[in-house]
């Protein structure tokens, strides 16, 4: 492969708000959140990110939104287009209007819009097929609106209800061998290829967010059982400190968007 045709990394971030401890909360305590310590978290986990070969862009364009650290919600980012979300949570809407002008830069913009719903943490790709949660934040319409707006891209779009967490990726990533990472108590796994799951320990129940670099893995420290069965399997992986996130119901996808970006 030639230097011209090697693909250029772009991992987009955000700074956390001030005001994360206002977060939208489904199904975590209003633990208090350590500023300063998200902060240095924020640090780190961008670190990592460029340990993975990606050069990492940091936002500040919705620092008064509580929830705005969590980019992966806004967007999805694919080869040919970006995909602006219609979130399910009314305080968060318009966290999209802020982040498409720096998506704009490097793809062509496509939207989904109410009264269809979807969140970019319910969405789990894998090639050309995405997995899409029907969850508390993504409903029948945002998963319809999508396979309508990603059609003609050549994108298959099949639903997977979720009934125990807030995302679908909460608990279901996608591996870089094309098997998938799965909390199989909190999704229904019956649309997956039934012998391409890895099931989570069941003392590790939130370790199925796990974010995907080529062929690295970044995953939360928390889950060291997690870690060390990915390890077994073959994969590299480079554990991060998300604590004060996981408060506010965050993995270590919701805090950036990754993609190519040419050679």
């Amino acid at each position: 492969m030639t230097a011209s045709a090697v693909t250029r990394l772009v991992a987009i971030t955000h700074q956390p708000s001030p005001n994360m401890q206002q977060y939208e909360r489904t199904y975590v305590g209003d633990e208090v959140i350590d500023y300063a310590l998200a902060l240095r978290q924020h640090a780190a986990y961008q670190e990592a990110l460029r340990a993975c070969g990606a050069e990492v862009v940091t936002l500040d364009v919705n620092r008064a939104y509580p929830d705005c650290v969590f980019v992966e919600d806004t967007a999805i980012v694919l080869d040919e287009v970006a995909v602006m979300m219609s979130m399910g949570a009314e305080s968060r809407r318009r966290e999209p209007v802020g982040m498409e002008p720096a998506l704009r830069e490097f793809r062509p913009i496509e939207r989904v819009s109410l009264p269809a719903t979807i969140d970019g943490g319910d969405v789990v790709r894998n090639g050309r097929s995405l997995y899409v949660g029907e969850s508390p934040r993504t409903n029948a319409g945002g998963v319809s609106a999508l396979r309508g707006v990603l059609r003609p891209y050549g994108y298959g779009v099949t639903g997977i209800p979720v009934h125990g967490c807030l995302h679908l990726k909460t608990a279901c990533s996608a591996l870089p061998d094309g098997r998938f990472l799965v909390n199989a108590g909190w999704i229904d796994v019956a649309p997956l290829p039934a012998d391409r799951l890895i099931h989570v320990p069941a003392s590790e129940p939130w370790a199925g967010d796990v974010l995907v670099i080529g062929e690295r893995i970044i995953a939360s420290d928390a889950f060291p059982e997690t870690i060390r069965s990915l390890r077994r399997e073959g994969f590299e992986v480079i554990p991060v400190s998300v604590s004060e996130f996981a408060k506010a119901e965050g993995g270590v996808t919701c805090l950036s968007l990754v993609f190519g970006n040419g050679g």
